[in-house]
């Protein structure tokens, strides 16, 4: 089985998805350092305007100049910092679209079975407001958090160089903050666990709820449905309540004790200055500056939340890319002819095995019906065939050559099937038909639903073959989407076709029609 490669960090990770786009990142971070050095450069042109009112400057001219360098600066800093982010956000929603990509071609290729193991809930949940999730980290945090380290620590040496003394004054609430920070860190952290165990029992409760309304209704359960439901969303809330509940104190604590750097500078600066150490011009350029100095690195913390998710995140959506895949040749294999043989086949669900040895040859033509007990293994059969879960021992054949050499496309190119349950998209009549075939004109399309039988009532629809049928089908009667299905696989002229108790749950009418669309169906294989 093949996996991903895996990678030592979630920032890593997340850097790696960024590929092609690397250098519109690099480009970002050059342009959010632009504007975040335009954000503190007003600092120094207000130390040239104490310097001037300290040497009793009465140039009008000067402090106007002053005055105009900073409001130049200020705009500077918001073309800059827009500039970045457009930048950034671009390439963002393009490297998440690719992620999306990535994981959605990765579920096609790794057994069927896996994937339906899986919550629809939970499934869509990481795909979709997870993956956005990790928008934030290459969108905000790559360029700016660059930006917010890089520039205060040039201001930072550049105090060093000043005074050292005041250098150490300057940042000396640093620590301390930083504590708070990382306490704040630690104790949310299992709280942040338990919000995202209950955002995902809230997205599978949700999605049972909708999908089951019919059931819940029937059987006069709205009332219990609906408690669980609100259940599920009383815990959701609470855990994200809880959560800001440990970390309020810690996190107001560092944005409070960080930026009070006068606490320090100003008596040590004082002091130095009282002894002659530190001239006085100094020391208003550092206290100035240590003001200044703090304000990005609190911007910084603002992404604590981000970068708390990026590790649940990095491990729910790597998860996907790490799954095992099935082994597939690169290069399709022809078939050469459709007889198919089993030899020993043996299937297990987890530890309950529902195939036992067995063993069976259907020669090309032939027409075969496979009868037992529900449960018996019928459909795990077809599903073997078809590839979507590989035998756990023994092997299947497809013109003398084992399923697992031919490539998917290959082999789905000489099956068609017709499921008990049909699945419907959510889109025209027309398009369901020619799915398998989406350049199929629209006579080809009219004629493979007048030899299902479907035709009529197709016409009778309010748009005909341009009638949208809902979400799974849901503006149709199950034998209109049996006979819609079968117009698919007609379409698709598959050599071989595999009939899942396709007459199941269909009303007699229906099924006569049903059993003449089948006969036209299977009437011209050979």
């Amino acid at each position: 089985m093949k996996k991903a490669k895996n990678h030592s960090s979630p920032m890593a990770w997340v850097w790696g998805q960024t590929g092609r786009h690397k250098k519109q990142y690099v480009f970002s971070v050059v342009l959010a350092t632009i504007g975040v050095a335009f954000s503190l450069a007003p600092y120094f042109a207000v130390v040239g305007i104490v310097y001037g009112l300290m040497n009793e400057n009465t140039d009008l001219f000067f402090y106007l100049i002053s005055c105009l360098l900073m409001a130049v600066f200020w705009i500077g800093r918001v073309l800059f910092h827009a500039l970045s982010t457009g930048l950034s956000h671009r390439a963002t929603f393009a490297v998440l679209a690719e992620i999306r990509k990535k994981r959605l071609e990765k579920l096609a290729k790794i057994p069927l079975g896996a994937v339906l193991e899986q919550s629809s809930g939970a499934l869509k949940n990481t795909l979709i407001e997870r993956i956005d999730s990790i928008e934030t980290t290459p969108a905000h945090i790559v360029p700016e958090f660059t930006a917010n380290l890089l520039v205060p620590f040039f201001i930072m040496v550049y105090i060093f160089v000043l005074d050292w003394r005041m250098g150490l004054a300057s940042v000396a609430t640093m620590p301390i903050g930083m504590f708070c920070y990382a306490y704040m860190m630690k104790k949310s952290d299992r709280f942040y666990r338990h919000t995202i165990e209950a955002t995902k029992a809230l997205n599978d409760t949700a999605v049972e709820y909708i999908g089951g309304i019919q059931v819940i209704k029937v059987f006069g359960k709205t009332k219990s449905s609906y408690e669980r439901f609100v259940h599920e969303t009383n815990e959701a809330a609470h855990s994200y309540i809880d959560r800001m509940r440990v970390s309020i104190l810690p996190f107001t604590s560092a944005t409070v004790i960080m930026p009070a750097t006068l606490v320090f500078v100003l008596p040590i600066g004082a002091l130095l200055v009282k002894n002659q150490i530190l001239s006085a011009q100094n020391l208003i350029t550092v206290l100035i500056l240590s003001v200044g100095l703090i304000t990005p690195l609190i911007t910084l913390m603002s992404y604590s939340d981000d970068l708390m998710k990026m590790g649940t995140v990095f491990g729910e959506v790597q998860k996907i890319l790490d799954a095992p895949e099935m082994k597939r040749p690169a290069e399709a294999e022809p078939v050469k002819n459709n007889n198919i043989q089993l030899h020993d086949v043996h299937f297990a669900y987890h530890e309950k095995e529902v195939l036992h040895g067995v063993s069976l040859s259907v020669p090309e033509g032939s027409f075969i019906a496979l009868v037992g007990p529900s449960g018996g293994g019928k459909t795990t059969l077809i599903n073997l065939l078809a590839r979507f879960w590989d035998v756990g021992k023994g092997e299947i054949l497809l013109g003398g050559h084992s399923v697992k050499e031919y490539e998917m496309d290959s082999l789905m190119a000489n099956f068609s099937f017709v499921f008990q349950s049909v699945y419907l998209f959510h889109d025209t009549v027309a398009n369901n038909i020619r799915f398998g075939r989406t350049d199929t004109p629209i006579e080809e399309v009219v004629c493979a639903a007048k030899k299902a039988c479907c035709h009529d009532f197709i016409s009778a629809l309010p748009n005909g073959y341009d009638t949208v049928v809902g979400e799974g089908g849901a503006n149709l009667s199950g034998g209109e989407k049996q006979r819609i299905s079968i117009a698919r696989v007609i379409l698709k002229n598959a050599p071989i076709i595999f009939l899942d108790e396709a007459t199941a749950n269909i009303n007699p009418e229906n099924e006569n029609d049903l059993i003449h669309a089948i006969g036209r169906l299977t009437e011209e294989k050979p």
